[in-house]
């Protein structure tokens, strides 16, 4: 049985900011925390969100780290209960949302957080009593804004995936405005997380037609303005597309996603240092040679589906096609060259191997991948 679900509202156009008190009295939001983290506060980009508040009572919480983890969840948590706030709006990229979905659940949630982690079986512990929250993304890449998921690093070092339909947000509140001063190499690792999502969501197995026919979109959208909008980050047509590929590759992943994520999730935890956009980037195209030969991928075509999509004549049934355009794409983008040239050595295969085969994304991919296939995957990113 396939089940299709989409619960977001969503308003996306140049100078949405401005709708943000009347998305938080929509939601009944009546003294919101505002999470976000110190880059995106001293850029200025956290000012608009604040402005669009007006004189609506809030307080900020700015210690989001590049990757969120418990500890900071915790310490949100507290200024949540002090400034007996009723409600969240994160401002900046996934981290800052993933780490208020984190507070969502903590400020109406007893017990630590891994007791809700999706592969402790802590989904349905995720209850309606979770805080309201209100997204507004900074970046365009990782589409936690319409997303029933977040990924933190809990306080055994795990990378852990929270999963639940409460955790949707009420609004996202997508600006492409709010972009325009992100750096090009920021610019283009959060393009490539956009292209993974839209990209690994459609060659999941699962049978989803609407999320399918999303991701390609998505993929379309990101594959033709990422350029455009790295090396002119001003290209107001090239942000507003890379923000709807965004928000797209994350309504559609909610049908599964894959290896890569597993990777990078995993990798992400051993050194949570390496941005998650960045190693999808370096993973994507040996995912795609590893997943060319799935049988659901031959039945529906879908090496040939987005190879058309991004501009190619023809595709071969091994992806080499697909992955040599992935891996020229990223040169163009002035990404690294591989997981070597991030400082990712051999002796770390192991344990980046033992986090994908339990993680969440390992069994939603078309090929069920071995210990051995990551090692491989491994090798051919490197």
């Amino acid at each position: 049985m396939a089940r299709i679900l989409y619960l977001t509202q969503i308003e996306i156009d140049h100078g949405a900011i401005r709708l943000l008190a009347e998305e938080c009295a929509r939601a009944g939001i009546k003294r919101p925390l505002v999470v976000t983290d110190a880059g995106v506060r001293a850029a200025g980009v956290l000012q608009p969100a604040l402005d669009a508040l007006g004189a609506l009572p809030h307080a900020v919480f700015d210690g989001t780290p590049s990757n969120p983890t418990e500890a900071a969840i915790r310490a949100a948590t507290a200024v949540y209960w002090a400034e007996h706030c009723d409600g969240l709006v994160a401002v900046g990229g996934g981290s800052s949302i993933d780490l208020a979905k984190g507070v969502a659940i903590a400020a109406t949630h007893e017990g630590p957080l891994k007791t809700y982690a999706t592969i402790e079986g802590g989904s349905p512990k995720i209850t309606e009593r979770v805080a309201p929250l209100i997204a507004v993304p900074t970046t365009a890449g990782t589409g936690s804004e319409v997303a029933r998921g977040a990924i933190v690093i809990v306080d055994d070092g795990r990378k852990l995936g929270f999963h639940r339909w409460h955790l949707v947000p009420k609004t996202a509140i997508l600006d492409p405005d709010l972009t325009l001063a992100l750096p090009p190499l920021l610019t283009a690792a959060t393009g490539m997380d956009a292209i993974a999502h839209c990209m690994e969501t459609f060659m999941a197995p699962a049978v989803n037609p609407p999320a399918d026919g999303i991701a390609l979109d998505g993929l379309e959208r990101g594959w033709a303005h990422i350029v455009r909008a790295t090396k002119n980050g001003h290209d107001r047509e090239a942000r507003w597309n890379m923000m709807s590929a965004s928000m797209q590759g994350a309504m559609a992943f909610q049908k599964g996603l894959g290896c890569v994520h597993s990777l990078s999730h995993s990798l992400g935890g051993v050194n949570p240092k390496l941005h998650h956009g960045t190693l999808n980037a370096m993973f994507l195209p040996a995912v795609v040679r590893f997943n060319a030969s799935a049988e659901s991928m031959a039945k529906e075509r879908r090496l040939e589906r987005m190879a058309r999509v991004i501009g190619l004549s023809g595709c071969d049934a091994r992806g080499t096609e697909v992955a040599e355009a992935l891996r020229e794409m990223n040169a163009r983008l002035g990404l690294p060259s591989g997981l070597a040239a991030m400082g990712v050595t051999r002796d770390l295969f192991d344990r980046i191997t033992d986090g994908a085969l339990a993680d969440h994304c390992h069994k939603t991919n078309p090929r069920i991948a071995s210990r051995d296939d990551y090692r491989e995957i491994l090798e051919a990113s490197l």
